[in-house]
């Protein structure tokens, strides 16, 4: 009788485990349907449609980089070496406006007018060392994009690429645009990756995605988890060289007052030139910006 009742006591136990854990249904699974290829007569595309320049690198003509560190290099002298090599360019990953370039010959007179931000400095490419990335500011709200390599004691550009930008982050290893959608309401976000193969930063991500952001507004929503809203370069002994968290109004990059330590590195006090706040976002036509990517580039500039 003993061995009767623990029989049904473990018997029991037993059954109020499977209770506990037995897996539930979600519900009906709707039926998985695979990808059914349209007009698939029709032959496949030779070339590109446009020429939209993404992957074009170029070295950066009697730029020397002394211990192959981009810190020592000086980006007005970058821009303007890039600037005299194509005196006619005036659009894709070198082209300015004409009165940008006017003013790069006046930066070290007016360094509060210069176009060209605080450099920041970044692995990008993953092999340890920093790149340098400069940002050039120009009219209608555009800001020009650029990234080099320091490599055989030169630096080679690795993106160019202008637009008006809401901000500008990074993410991990990848540099992170928001930029204004001709739909009130939507913004694309566009993700550059650095791909070994074509030694040169790729669009890898392109999206049109709803967030609020309207002409007016100042930020719209946050960026996607993982990248750094409001990021500004603080100044040690040399203006922007740590990337800190400026006062920013709203998730744009732009440059901060406040300290800016590189993660893990230790912080320099000094003040960033400029509040903090996103790169305004441009006010004019398709036909005056830049375009989407480097050389998505709807019309042409006369500098």
């Amino acid at each position: 009788m003993r061995a009767a009742a623990a029989l049904v006591l473990l018997a029991g136990a037993a059954v109020g485990c499977a209770q506990a854990g037995e897996l539930k249904s979600a519900g009906a699974v709707p039926t998985a349907v695979g990808p059914v290829r349209l007009w698939p007569t029709l032959p496949p595309a030779k070339a590109p449609a446009e020429d939209y320049g993404v992957g074009e690198t170029e070295r950066a003509e009697g730029i020397e980089v002394p211990d192959g560190d981009v810190r020592k290099v000086d980006p007005v002298a970058v821009v303007k070496a890039e600037t005299a090599a194509h005196p006619d360019t005036y659009s894709g990953p070198t082209g300015l406006y004409k009165d940008t370039v006017t003013k790069l010959d006046a930066c070290r007179e007016k360094p509060r007018e210069c176009p060209v931000l605080p450099p920041y400095y970044r692995d990008l490419t993953g092999d340890g060392r920093d790149e340098l990335i400069i940002g050039v500011t120009m009219p209608e709200g555009q800001l020009a994009i650029r990234a080099y390599l320091a490599e055989e004691g030169g630096l080679t550009r690795i993106l160019g690429t202008s637009d008006a930008v809401i901000s500008v982050a990074f993410a991990g290893r990848d540099l992170v645009l928001r930029v204004p959608a001709g739909i009130s309401g939507y913004e694309y976000r566009t993700a550059w990756t650095w791909d070994a193969r074509q030694h040169a930063m790729l669009a890898t991500q392109d999206q049109i995605v709803h967030s609020g952001w309207s002409p007016g507004t100042e930020s719209g929503t946050a960026p996607e988890t993982g990248t750094e809203s409001g990021t500004g370069p603080g100044t040690g002994p040399e203006p922007g060289t740590d990337s800190g968290t400026g006062p920013g109004t709203g998730p744009g990059t732009g440059p901060g007052r406040g300290p800016g330590p590189e993660p893990g590195s230790e912080p320099e006090p000094g003040p960033g030139p400029g509040d903090g706040s996103a790169p305004t976002a441009g006010t004019g036509t398709e036909s005056q910006r830049a375009g989407r990517g480097s050389a998505r580039d709807a019309g042409r500039w006369d500098r």
